[in-house]
C-alpha cells in the first residue's frame, strides 16, 4: 500500500521553527534551585516551538517561549488533574476547584484575582476537562511579575483562604452552569448518559467534569481542601511562560515566587484500565426537544495511540462534511437535519461517536437512522480509502498547525498540553509524523479491529411523550453507583504544607511603564467597481485572514420573509454552475482553507482563512462562489427546511426564546424585530426567486469591502486580489429607519418554558446607535463598572455574593440604526423574583449614586492597558481594520479612545448613568414555568404580561 507523507511544513516560521536539543547547553544565567533540562531552538528542516526547560527543586516544571512580535506574555499554570483524578462519591472536585481557584488565597483577597488581571489590562480563565486543569492569562509584558505572584498565591496558600462561606456559593454557581449548560439545554444530558453507560462503574471517565450535585452536597470543605492538598502541588503542574520576555529576570521571579512552596505527594501517571462492551448497550431519555437524536458510541483506544490518527481520518471519511459518507446518504437527501462523526480522545479513553436527527419530512424513525448508519459502514468497507481522503487530512493537519501559532496563547498551550501528557514539549513533530505516515491499510485495520461488528451504546433522545420514538427499546441500565462509606474530612486531616519566605508575598508586585503599542500598520485601496479594500501586513505566520462584506445582509429583507440573506449565504456555500458542493468543499479542504459565508444585520460576511501559499487558488474558488452560484432547486428546499427545523428547535431553549422576545418587544413593527435567521413562518414565505432576487440586487462590488492581513506585502496582495476587478454593478444603498415600539414598559413579559430549571432574564430599552468616539462609547465606559465586567456590581452580586447566576452582565449594543441597553442573566428558577430584585437594585443604586473612585480608576486602567492585545492575531487585526473602514476612520482614533478613557470624568460617567439607566422606561421578559413564576413575579408588584413566540 503506498504511503502518504506530510510534506515538511514551511521552514520559514520564526515561532515553530526547527530543533536542536542542548541538554548540556545552559542559559548566560542559573538561578539557585533551578534546573536547566534542555533548549529547543531552530535549525534547518525542523519544526518546533522554540523553548527552555527547567526544573525546580520542589518539582515544578518550568517551560519559556520568548515572543517578542507583541508586547505582551501568556501565563499558564497546568495541573496534571481533572475528573480522571477523582473518586466514585467525589465527582466535580477538580472543576469545582477551577472556580475556587478565583476565590483569593491568603494574600489576594475575595474576587481580587479578577480584578487584578482586568485592571492590568488583561484576560484570564480557567478551564477543566478529564484530564488536567489549567489556569491562564494573557497581559502586557510589564504586568508578568504579578501574574507569576497570583498564581504562586493560589497554588501555596490557597487551603486557609477556602472558607465553608466560599464553598457553598460556588456550589450554588456550579449548580447554575450545570443547568445552564447541561439540565436546561436541549440534549444536553446526552454525553452524561452515555458515559454513564459506556464505562465500568467508578471508572471516572463514567461522570462528567463538572460532576453530580448530589456529590457535591455530600462533602464539606475539607473534603474539597484535601482533594487540593492531594493533587495540586508543585510537582504535578507545569509553568509554562511565553511572549515578550527575558530569561533571566523570569527565572528569577518563578524562583522567588514558586521555589519555597513545598512538593506535594507524588504522583504517577494515571493507569489506562481496559473494559470491553459484550453486547450493543441501547439507553434513551425524553427530553424538551423538537428532533430526536440518535448517538452511536464506541470504545477506541486513548490520545496519542498508536491507532489515534488512523481513527479521526477514519471519521473524517464517514462523517467530516460535504464530502463525507453520511452527509451524502441522510443530509443531502434530507433524510436527517444533521449527521456527523467524531473521535474525541482523552488521556484514558477514546469513543468513536456518530450521529443524526431525522428530519420531520423525511418520515424516517430513529431505527431509520440506525440502518442507515449502519449500511454507510457497510458502504465504506466496499468503498475502501481513496487518494483524496489523505490529501485532505494531510492539507488540514498543516493548516491546523500553522493557524494554531497566531497567538502566543497557541503556542504556550501547545507546549504545556505535550509536557503534561508526554513530559516532551518538544511533541509537535511526533504529532505530525503520526498522521503523516497513515496509509489507506491503517484506515481500513481499524475500522475492522474498532468499529466492524463491535459493541457500544446507542442512546435515543427523544421529544418528551415520545418514548416510542427510540432506536430500539432499552436492554441496558447502569448499575447505580455504590457511595463507599467515608468519615467526614476534619482539619486535623489536612496536611497543609506552608512556604517559608524570606520576603512579604502580602505586597503584591508593582508593574513597571508599559511598552509602547504599535498600531499596525495599513494601506488601502478602491476599485474601478467601487470595492474598498483595507489590509496590513503580519509576517508571524505564512498565512492570509480575509473578510469581505457585501451590503446584502437581513436588513435588506422584508419582516415577512426574513431568513432570505441566511439562505442566500446557505446558498452561496453549495454548489456552484462548475462544480458540486461536494467537490468545492474537497478542493477547499485540499488546500487546509476554510471559507464561511453568513448574513450580518447589514452585511453578507465572507470569512478566509488560508495559508498564504495557497491564496490564488483559494480566491478563484472564492470568486466562484460568489458570481456562479447554481441556486439548485434541491439544495434551496434542503437548506430551507433545515432552517424551519433549526427555528422550532430554537424555541425548546430558554436563550433563544429570551432573545427573541426581547427584540420584537422592544422593534416592535420593523425588520430589526425578527433575527436574521428567521422564524418558522418567514422561512416558510421564502421562495427560491426570493434568493435569487437578493443575490442580483446586491451581491454587486460597490460598497462591498475587503479587509485582509497577510504576511504578503501590497504589491502582491493587490495582484492576488486582481480577479475580483472585473466585476460590475452596484447596490441599492440601504435606507431605513426602526422606529421604537409600543410595547408597555416597567412590566414582565413572561415568555412558558415547561418545568424550566432555569429562568432568563432580559431587561433594558432602546438606545444609543453605535458611534466611535461619542456619546455610545461614553456610555459603555459608564456600563463597565455596572456590568461590563467580571468584576461589575450585577455579576459581583447574583454570581460570587448570592450564587443565583453562572453569570450576569449589562452591555450597550448598537450599530447604525439602532441601539439597546441590555442586562441579562440564566439565573435558578427558585430564585428569579430574587434576582429581578438585585437586578433592580443595582442599577437603580448606579444610576442615583454613580460610580466609585476605585471604581473609576479600574476602568480606566483595565481599558487602557488593553492595547497590548488588541493587535495580537489576524483575527484582531481583522476587527480593527473592520472598524475602521466601517466608520471610515484613521488609525488616529486609538489615541482619541484613550485620550476619552483618561479624562472623563465621574461626574460625566454619572451624568451618563442617570440619562441612560431610568428603569421606568425599561421592560423586563422572563422565559421559565410560567405557573410558577408569575405569581412570583406578581408579588414583586409588576404587571405581569404572558408573552408567546
Amino acid at each position: 500500500m503506498k504511503k502518504w507523507t506530510l510534506p515538511l511544513l514551511l521552514t520559514c516560521l520564526v515561532a515553530c521553527e526547527n530543533t536542536d536539543k542542548l541538554q548540556t547547553q545552559t542559559p548566560d544565567r542559573i538561578v539557585d534551585g533551578i534546573t536547566f533540562v534542555e533548549q529547543v531552538r531552530t535549525a534547518a528542516k525542523k519544526t518546533v516551538i522554540p523553548y527552555q526547560k527547567y526544573v525546580l527543586d520542589n518539582g515544578l516544571t518550568l517551560i519559556l517561549h520568548q515572543d517578542s512580535s507583541d508586547p505582551l506574555v501568556h501565563v499558564d499554570m497546568t495541573y496534571h488533574v481533572g475528573s480522571g483524578r477523582e473518586e466514585i462519591g467525589k465527582s466535580g472536585f477538580a472543576h469545582f476547584f477551577e472556580h475556587m481557584m478565583f476565590q483569593g488565597s491568603e494574600n489576594v483577597a475575595d474576587d481580587e484575582h479578577f480584578r487584578i488581571v482586568t485592571e492590568s489590562g488583561g484576560t484570564m480563565n480557567g478551564t477543566t476537562n478529564s484530564d488536567r486543569t489549567n489556569y491562564f492569562q494573557t497581559v502586557p509584558a510589564n504586568q508578568l511579575e504579578k501574574m507569576l505572584w497570583l498564581e504562586a498565591d493560589r497554588m501555596g496558600f490557597l487551603v486557609d483562604a477556602v472558607t465553608q462561606e466560599k464553598f457553598e456559593i460556588q456550589r450554588e454557581t456550579v449548580k447554575n452552569e450545570r443547568g445552564q449548560s447541561y439540565e436546561n439545554r436541549p440534549y444536553g444530558l446526552l454525553r452524561e448518559r452515555v458515559a454513564e453507560a459506556m464505562y465500568p462503574v467508578g471508572h471516572p471517565y463514567s461522570w462528567q467534569t463538572i460532576g453530580y450535585i448530589d456529590d457535591l452536597n455530600r462533602v464539606n470543605v475539607n473534603d474539597l481542601k484535601a482533594f487540593f492538598l492531594r493533587w495540586y502541588g508543585p510537582n504535578n503542574a507545569t509553568l509554562t511562560i511565553g511572549g515578550d520576555l527575558n530569561i533571566a529576570e523570569t527565572l528569577a521571579m518563578v524562583s522567588k515566587y514558586f521555589g519555597t512552596i513545598p512538593r506535594g505527594p507524588a504522583v504517577k501517571m494515571p493507569e489506562k484500565s481496559s473494559f470491553t462492551l459484550e453486547a450493543d448497550r441501547y439507553i434513551s431519555m425524553e427530553d424538551n426537544v423538537h428532533l430526536p437524536l440518535v448517538y452511536m458510541s464506541y470504545p477506541t483506544v486513548s490520545v496519542r495511540h498508536k491507532d489515534e490518527a488512523a481513527l479521526d481520518l477514519l471519521s473524517s471519511i464517514l462523517g467530516g462534511g460535504k464530502t463525507s459518507l453520511l452527509y451524502k446518504n441522510l443530509v443531502k437527501n434530507q433524510l436527517a437535519v444533521q449527521a456527523s462523526v467524531s473521535h474525541p480522545c482523552a488521556e484514558l479513553a477514546c469513543t468513536f461517536n456518530m450521529l443524526a436527527l431525522p428530519h420531520p419530512a423525511s418520515g424516517k424513525t430513529l431505527a431509520d437512522m440506525e440502518k442507515v448508519i449502519r449500511a454507510s459502514l457497510l458502504e465504506f468497507e466496499r468503498r475502501g480509502v481513496e487518494d483524496d481522503d489523505l490529501i485532505k487530512a494531510k492539507a488540514e493537519m498543516e493548516a491546523n498547525f500553522v493557524f494554531g501559532l497566531q497567538s502566543v496563547a497557541g503556542k504556550v498551550s501547545q507546549l504545556a498540553a505535550n509536557e503534561t501528557f508526554k513530559g516532551n514539549p518538544n511533541y509537535i513533530e511526533q504529532d505530525i509524523a503520526r498522521y503523516a505516515k497513515v496509509t489507506k491499510a491503517d484506515v481500513m485495520r481499524v475500522y475492522e479491529k474498532y468499529i466492524k461488528n463491535k459493541h457500544g451504546v446507542i442512546m435515543s433522545i427523544v421529544p418528551k411523550g415520545k418514548k416510542l420514538l427510540v432506536a430500539a427499546p432499552d436492554n441496558f441500565t447502569p448499575p447505580a453507583r455504590v457511595i463507599p462509606e467515608r468519615a467526614m474530612t476534619s482539619d486535623t486531616d489536612l496536611q497543609v504544607r506552608k512556604a517559608q519566605d524570606n520576603f512579604d508575598r502580602s505586597l503584591m508586585p508593582v508593574a513597571g511603564a508599559n511598552k509602547a503599542v504599535e498600531v499596525p500598520k495599513m494601506w488601502r485601496e478602491t476599485f474601478a467597481n467601487g470595492m474598498k479594500i483595507l489590509a496590513t501586513q503580519s509576517s508571524e505566520t505564512p498565512t492570509t485572514s480575509m473578510l469581505i462584506k457585501i451590503p446584502a445582509g437581513h436588513y435588506y429583507e422584508s419582516k415577512e420573509k426574513a431568513g432570505t440573506a441566511a439562505l442566500l449565504a446557505a446558498m452561496l456555500n453549495e454548489s456552484t454552475s462548475k462544480r458540486s458542493a461536494e467537490d468545492m468543499s474537497k478542493a477547499l479542504q485540499k488546500l487546509g482553507t476554510s471559507v464561511s459565508i453568513s448574513a450580518g444585520n447589514d452585511y453578507l460576511a465572507v470569512n478566509i482563512n488560508t495559508l498564504t501559499k495557497h491564496i490564488d487558488a483559494t480566491l478563484a474558488l472564492v470568486y466562484e462562489k460568489l458570481t456562479m452560484p447554481a441556486f439548485l432547486p434541491s439544495e434551496f428546499e434542503r437548506n430551507k427546511s433545515n432552517a424551519i427545523q433549526g427555528a422550532i428547535n430554537g424555541k425548546k431553549d430558554a436563550g433563544y426564546l429570551a432573545s427573541n422576545a426581547y427584540r420584537q418587544l422592544l422593534h416592535g413593527d420593523n425588520i430589526a424585530a425578527t433575527s436574521s435567521a428567521g422564524s418558522e413562518a418567514s422561512l416558510a414565505n421564502i421562495d427560491l426567486a426570493d434568493i435569487k432576487a437578493l443575490y442580483q440586487a446586491q451581491v454587486q462590488p460597490k460598497g462591498s469591502e475587503i479587509i485582509l492581513v497577510s504576511d504578503l506585502n501590497q504589491r502582491d496582495i493587490l495582484q492576488s486580489l486582481s480577479i475580483f476587478k472585473a466585476l460590475t454593478g452596484a447596490g441599492k444603498e440601504l435606507l431605513l429607519t426602526l422606529p421604537d415600539s409600543n410595547a408597555k414598559r416597567g412590566v414582565i413579559y413572561l415568555v412558558n418554558k415547561d418545568n424550566a430549571t432555569q429562568a432568563a432574564i432580559r431587561m433594558g430599552k432602546r438606545s444609543l446607535t453605535e458611534d466611535i468616539t461619542g456619546e455610545y462609547y461614553r456610555a459603555y465606559l459608564m456600563n463597565f463598572a455596572l456590568g461590563g465586567a467580571f468584576n461589575s456590581r450585577i455579576n459581583l452580586n447574583l454570581r460570587e455574593d448570592k450564587g443565583y447566576t453562572y453569570g450576569a452582565r449589562s452591555y450597550f449594543y448598537g450599530d447604525k440604526f439602532s441601539g439597546t441597553f441590555t442586562a441579562s442573566a440564566e439565573v435558578r428558577a427558585d430564585v428569579t423574583d430574587k434576582s429581578i430584585v438585585e437586578f433592580v437594585k443595582e442599577i437603580t443604586h448606579y444610576a442615583q449614586q454613580g460610580i466609585s473612585d476605585e471604581e473609576l480608576a479600574f476602568m480606566r486602567n483595565a481599558i487602557n492597558q488593553k492595547d497590548a492585545l488588541k493587535y495580537e492575531t489576524p483575527g484582531r487585526k481583522l476587527g480593527f481594520l473592520a472598524q475602521i473602514l466601517e466608520h471610515d476612520l484613521t488609525a488616529d482614533f486609538v489615541k482619541e479612545r484613550n485620550d476619552i478613557v483618561a479624562n472623563i470624568t465621574k461626574a460625566d460617567i454619572n451624568a451618563l448613568a442617570k440619562k441612560h439607566l431610568v428603569l421606568s422606561d425599561m421592560l423586563m421578559v422572563v422565559v421559565g414555568d410560567a405557573q410558577t413564576l408569575k405569581p412570583q413575579l406578581e408579588a414583586l408588584g409588576y404587571q405581569v404580561i404572558n408573552y408567546d413566540i
